[in-house]
């Protein structure tokens, strides 16, 4: 339970993490608020990116559950999930955890276009912008006190703003930013990170109060912004403030969805050049998985004395010897079987031995 002072009992589903072998840990939670004021969490450690709200389940989050079948196949049964998949394919299904833009800097209003929020503006996630009122539905109390948390797919520190809907808000019309309320209710600095990133376990977690005298359909609108880099995250939640305890309706039963894992892919590395100071490599991604994939990231640890100088076509970032490299706008959908590349050049003497480097989807 994440609501623990209601006393009122609902005949709807609540994902608990013992359902499924914990397949949803939702262990989340949804926002919280202060009249007017945000709410700032703050929390020793890290935060980590790539990923989205699973309470209040995000849009991509529970259909991704709607959808996902033993087999590993994506089949819709709810129809607004069934509505995205026919409007964008399968693949945001697989990359429920990728609603970002490389280019957004924490931006809202002004950035991201009216009828776009729930995507983020980032097209292959169009099909969750889809005005309705028929997505899955998260069932929640006005004023409780609850736990949030928020999927962790990779790791990299940042800020989250959670926004609420104004009074009167109607799902079945295009969600613009004059529906939303001009603060966020909730903030949260850098929150503790639990779990191993790569896993749907892993999560951020925060506590907070949600919002008082709040009745009916709403949506909870986070952004995440990462603090190393211009990368934002954006994600809508559907709610409804009935005296739920977080039960979730609309959700067909999906199997187990750590069953498979959501694609894969390989990095292979090689020396095109050297000189006595410095060389330079490329590195090969492939999609070795069997769905398609909107983005990959590669990290590995330079020799000692080596710094990279340069890099092209991809986004990297830096930690003493350590580099991760998330991939451009341009190449990061990749169908399985499909390949990549981005160089770079390093300064420091000797080279590098490194012919495999570690890779993720997301």
């Amino acid at each position: 339970m994440y609501l623990p002072n209601s006393s009122t009992a609902h005949p709807r589903r609540l994902l608990s993490p013992t359902r499924r072998g914990a397949l949803l840990l939702i262990a989340l939670a949804l926002l919280t608020a202060l009249p007017a004021l945000g709410l700032v969490v703050a929390a020793g450690g890290k935060a980590a990116a790539h990923g989205t709200p699973m309470k209040p389940g995000s849009r991509t989050f529970l259909c991704w559950q709607d959808a996902l079948t033993d087999t590993g196949e994506i089949k819709p049964v709810n129809p607004a999930c069934k509505a995205a998949q026919q409007t964008g394919g399968t693949t945001p299904f697989y990359n429920w955890f990728s609603v970002l833009r490389s280019d957004g800097a924490g931006r809202t209003r002004g950035f991201v276009p009216d009828g776009q929020l729930c995507s983020g503006g980032n097209t292959n996630f169009a099909g969750f912008d889809l005005p309705r009122d028929d997505w899955p539905l998260t069932h929640l109390t006005s004023g409780a006190t609850v736990d949030f948390s928020y999927n962790a797919w990779a790791a990299h520190p940042g800020w989250f703003r959670v926004y609420l809907t104004k009074d009167g808000f109607d799902p079945s019309k295009p969600l613009t930013w004059d529906d939303m309320e001009d603060q966020p209710f909730l903030t949260a600095d850098h929150p503790p990170l639990n779990g191993t990133p790569g896993t749907v376990e892993a999560h951020y977690s925060w506590s907070g109060k949600l919002p008082d005298n709040k009745s009916g359909r709403h949506i909870i609108y986070m952004v995440w912004q990462r603090s190393d880099s211009a990368e934002t995250f954006y994600s809508c939640s559907d709610v409804v403030f009935d005296g739920g305890n977080g039960e979730v309706t609309g959700v067909h039963d999906p199997g187990n969805p750590t069953e498979p894992p959501p694609g894969a892919c390989s990095a292979a590395r090689r020396t095109t050049g050297s000189w006595a100071d410095g060389y330079q490599s490329e590195v090969t991604v492939t999609n070795t998985g069997d769905v398609p994939m909107l983005g990959w990231m590669i990290d590995w640890t330079l020799p000692t004395g080596q710094s990279v100088d340069s890099l092209w076509n991809g986004n990297a970032t830096y930690q003493g010897q350590d580099v991760m490299v998330h991939n451009a706008d341009w190449n990061g959908a990749l169908d399985p079987g499909e390949s990549t590349t981005f160089g770079y050049v390093v300064r420091g003497p000797g080279g590098d031995p490194a012919t495999s480097l570690s890779c993720q989807v997301g």
